[in-house]
């Protein structure tokens, strides 16, 4: 198989339309090298954990612990890891960038203005990434069509210029129905936060529960514009979505 790459990444797109979630990782297993599945341990992470548990494939996994998650978040990596028999690894931010950002902006920050609320993610969220992907050759995550505005028009592989490597989406086309059934019918621990409400869970001082009829994302910086929202994990340097060009 040619090496995927971002002049040829539209082929494997067209490849990898409506194939199966287990037929996305089960690929990714096959044609890469050094895999890395980047867990947020949000419902959708939890089926793919699942997933590469089950897979065959030595893929590893990791989480970001960017100091300010919920209590029932670290709860959950123990019993995942305890249930699917993963060793799930845990990147920590850079100390001294911390210390440095909360000097200069305040322990807060991310409440002033966007600006703000974009270097806190790329301190405590994109750098740990970035340091944990390098040597990888792609990683998977679980990014869902109708989670977000922002996400689409995405594909069940994308090509990750901030990184150099292709991106697998194996929920790329299923609902958030799905995700729950799938959760449910294969008994896979999930955060209880799920049931009181939070949609997408990520730092606790940056989500709340979202009301009837909200979107998906709304709880997480809820003060922005909805187009906004995305921590800066899934776009490119330039600030534009991570999709094909």
């Amino acid at each position: 198989m040619d090496k995927i790459d971002q002049d040829n990444i539209g082929g494997f797109q067209t490849g990898l339309k409506g194939a199966t979630a287990d037929e996305i990782v089960d690929f990714a297993g096959k044609n890469l090298q050094s895999p890395v599945f980047a867990t947020s341990l949000g419902q959708e992470d939890q089926v793919i954990a699942h997933l590469v548990a089950n897979s065959g494939f030595n893929i590893p996994t990791i989480t970001l612990d960017t100091g300010r998650l919920f209590p029932k978040t670290y709860d959950l990596i123990a019993s995942t890891e305890e249930k699917l028999g993963l060793n799930i690894q845990i990147a920590f931010p850079d100390a001294d960038e911390v210390e440095q950002m909360v000097d200069e902006e305040g322990i807060n920050l991310f409440r002033k203005s966007i600006h703000s609320r974009k270097r806190c993610c790329e301190v405590r969220k994109m750098h740990p990434l970035k340091r944990s992907l390098e040597g990888s050759d792609g990683w998977i995550c679980g990014l869902r069509r109708d989670q977000s505005p922002t996400r689409t028009e995405m594909h069940a592989v994308e090509w990750d210029s901030g990184n150099g490597i292709p991106k697998f989406n194996p929920l790329i086309d299923w609902s958030l129905d799905d995700v729950q059934r799938y959760l449910k019918e294969n008994d896979v621990p999930y955060n209880p936060l799920h049931d009181q409400g939070f949609a997408s869970i990520g730092c606790a001082c940056c989500t709340r529960a979202i009301k009837p009829g909200e979107d998906l994302r709304a709880g997480r910086w809820w003060w922005e514009h909805p187009e906004q929202k995305e921590c800066g994990l899934h776009f490119n340097p330039d600030g534009s979505i991570a999709k094909n060009k």
